[in-house]
């Protein structure tokens, strides 16, 4: 992990069923909101698909996560090479704020900021069901998160179901039962 990729590397929870976490990528701020909005884009950090910008329109999201990184890693067992899900724009405002509904796992809110050359990026995953979906997304947005910020910076991320589960754990261990 670079020190563009984390102001504190681990997401927190800001309330209790509510995860936040920021990383400082390398700029310009058009640049990351295409890497949030555009599917070709989108798809080498996190989830194909087309979204419309504007709010209240459905889309889905389709991970395939073999294909973040090369090796991808170990997949762990009961976890598909393909998972998709509906989505639904809650807001859409370029190039600073996006938010979607995150299938019947939360909502999931983005907000980027200019600073010096680089951009804040600050997700909030909230309305997590229950705790096993918090761990779920926490590892999972940290190591996409973690992606992209190789992406944005021209480098070769870790393995990502390798990282993914090494995130898991220490999520599991820094989240209250």
């Amino acid at each position: 992990m670079t020190e563009l990729a984390a102001p504190e590397p681990y997401g927190a929870l800001v309330e209790p069923a509510t995860l936040k976490v920021e990383r400082r990528l390398p700029g310009p701020i058009d640049r990351v909101w295409a890497y949030l909005t555009q599917s070709d884009l989108r798809r080498q950090w996190l989830a194909s698909g087309e979204m419309q910008p504007k709010t209240g329109t459905s889309f889905e999201l389709t991970w395939r996560n073999d294909e973040l990184t090369d090796p991808p890693g170990v997949r762990p067992e009961g976890m598909g090479a393909v998972h998709s899900q509906e989505c639904r724009l809650l807001a859409f405002d370029p190039p600073h704020r996006l938010a979607f509904t995150f299938g019947g796992a939360g909502e999931v809110r983005f907000e980027l900021a200019e600073d010096g050359a680089d951009v804040r990026l600050t997700l909030i995953h909230s309305r997590a069901p229950n705790r096993s979906t918090l761990l779920m997304v926490s590892a999972g947005w940290h190591m996409h998160l973690d992606v992209l910020a190789a992406r944005l910076a021209d480098r070769r991320p870790e393995p990502f179901w390798d990282g993914w589960e090494r995130l898991k754990s220490e999520y599991d261990r820094r989240l209250p039962a």
